[in-house]
Parts: C-alpha cells; sequence; structure tokens
C-alpha cells in the first residue's frame, strides 16, 4: 500500500495541467467509492480502536499512528448508509484536510487510477441538494463500464465538525469596514458545502456573493462579461477559487484567466483543503495572488481585506 502513495512528485506534475489521481475504495459490497490522492497521506490496516465518549455517532473511535491520535471516522455512515461493522478487514485512509488529520474507515481499497477533470461530471441534479458526493466518474474495466462516486469530504466533516463563522477579536479592520458593502466576489468551488460557508462568512460582511459550481462555469461567466465590454477587475474584488473541481480545476481556471488579456489581472486567491505546503508551490506556477487554507473565517475576511486595502491605497 505504500508504493501506492510515495510517488507526491510524480502526481504533483498532474496538477496544473487539468489532471487528478482517485484513490478508489469500497464502503459496500458492489459500488465504488473516490477520493483525491493528493488528500491521502497513507492507508493502512485497521489498528486497534480507542472510545471517544460523547463523540459525533459517526466516530468509531481514536486510532494511535505512530504516536498520533487520529479520529476514525464511518464513511459509510457520515454519509448516510448503515455503519460499516469493525473488523479485521477494514482499512483506513488517512487524510488531512484543512491542516487536520483524520481516517476514514473503509473496505477493500482498490487502486488508484489517473484521470482528467474532464472526466469528471457533477453528480446528477435529481441527487439533490443533500448528497455526499462532488462528483461522479466512470471506468471501463475490461468489457465493464463502472461507476465512481467522488466523495465531498467536506460536507462530512462539515456535519462532523462545526464551522463557526464568528469572527476573533481584532480581525476586521475598522478603518475597511465602510468599504465592503456592495463588493463583488467570486466564489468557485464544487462543494455547495464549501460555497456556504464561505458565503455565510463574507456576507456578514456586506460583501456580494456570486457562485460559480466549476472552473469552467466561472470561465464562461468571466469571458461573458469580457464580450459585453466590463473590466472584469473592476466588476470583482476577488475571485476565490477552489482547486479541485470537475470540467475545470481551479489552476486551469487561473492559467485561463492569466492567459486572457481581457481579464488577467483578475486578483484570485486559490481557497483548498490541500496541504498548503504543495498549493504554495502551485500558486507560483500557475500565477494566483494568494493561497489561504479552506475553513478558516479569520484568514478568509483577512485576505478579503489585504485586497481591498491594496484597492484603495
Amino acid at each position: 500500500m505504500k508504493k501506492m502513495l510515495d510517488s507526491v512528485d510524480q502526481r504533483t506534475k498532474l496538477v496544473g495541467e487539468n489532471r487528478l489521481e482517485l484513490l478508489l475504495f469500497k464502503i459496500s459490497a458492489t459500488q465504488l467509492f473516490a477520493i483525491n490522492v493528493f488528500k491521502v497521506k497513507e492507508v493502512v490496516k485497521l489498528p486497534p480502536l480507542s472510545a471517544l465518549p460523547g463523540s459525533n455517532s459517526n466516530i468509531s473511535g481514536v486510532a494511535n499512528i505512530r504516536g498520533m491520535s487520529i479520529p476514525v471516522i464511518n464513511l459509510r455512515g457520515a454519509i448516510g448508509f448503515s455503519p460499516m461493522p469493525v473488523s479485521d478487514d477494514c482499512n483506513l485512509i488517512i487524510t488531512e484536510y484543512n491542516r487536520s488529520v483524520q481516517g476514514f474507515l473503509v473496505g477493500k481499497v482498490e487502486h488508484i487510477v489517473n484521470m482528467t477533470w474532464g472526466d469528471i461530471m457533477p453528480p446528477p441534479k435529481s441527487a439533490g441538494a443533500n448528497n455526499y458526493l462532488t462528483a461522479i466518474t466512470k471506468l471501463q474495466d475490461n468489457d465493464v463500464q463502472r461507476l465512481v462516486s467522488i466523495i465531498d469530504v467536506e460536507k462530512v466533516l462539515a456535519e462532523i465538525i462545526d464551522y463557526d463563522i464568528t469572527l476573533s477579536e481584532g480581525v476586521l479592520d475598522q478603518q475597511l469596514v465602510a468599504h465592503m458593502p456592495g463588493r463583488k466576489v467570486l466564489i468557485v468551488d464544487d462543494s455547495a458545502t464549501a460555497r456556504k460557508q464561505v458565503r455565510d462568512t463574507l456576507s456578514q460582511l456586506g460583501i456580494k456573493i456570486i457562485e460559480a459550481s466549476d472552473g469552467l462555469q466561472a470561465l464562461n461567466m468571466l469571458k461573458g462579461w469580457a464580450a459585453e465590454g466590463k473590466s472584469v477587475a473592476d466588476e470583482l474584488l476577488m475571485m476565490i477559487t477552489d482547486a479541485e473541481m470537475p470540467e475545470m480545476d481551479g489552476y486551469k481556471l487561473t492559467a485561463e484567466v492569466r492567459a486572457d488579456e481581457r481579464m488577467a489581472s483578475l486578483y484570485i486567491t486559490l481557497n483548498t483543503s490541500l496541504s498548503g505546503s504543495f498549493n504554495n508551490a502551485m500558486v507560483e506556477k500557475v500565477g494566483c495572488d494568494k493561497f489561504i487554507s479552506k475553513f478558516q473565517p479569520d484568514l478568509l475576511v483577512d485576505a478579503v481585506q489585504q485586497r481591498l486595502k491594496m484597492i484603495l491605497d
């Protein structure tokens, strides 16, 4: 299993090329699920678990991995199915989101597949707003086509860990507060949960939020404004984009914006749950202006204030 996940440098080359790798696994007898490999630290056999009294019902316990206590989330239970029985056949996918480490209890871990974001589709609208999928894709396995459901991990975590949009004392720059109402920010994220968290944080400051659910939708929106003769950089205070999205990822979106002289000066902030060290390198590569980790309202507001101050100075 270690060999499956030890080629980070090789995988890094995929990002910015609108490509990704998915770790496939099962939490039921037949259906395949997946998460992006970049969010996976390692995969191990399930170690003994210690009980965590008073925790969320989908926390199966705490695992000790090389001296680190890691909460273990029963993924099958967390996405609305009956919880997976804890057994020796289970595996633990250890992930890092937003600078926190957690493990997901799953069944068989299959393999990694290399795909383009063009192969990744949003879940059908008929699935409703409360589904736990961020996207779906299809794999050809010999003569059989298999459907793969890509988990919206951010939604799963948001239902286990409360997201508080209350700002810490001293974060708001009172000299900038009067200049915020009516400013427009474009949020680009395939996770409705993530968009809501950004929207709820910034809306309390009077900022007007425009949303797009993937990079291609955002790019078409920006091109439409430019075609109407609007100055995109004047229209928007900034664009805040996720990295991973179907149709077009945030890195490719940034590169496309920078390549179009009509919108090249748009201020772009990458807002993602992927690791900070990796994204700092990618920000420089594709030309983003700033990188911030997701689900940290103080950092989000500070990024907006820094941009507003640049305009006003």
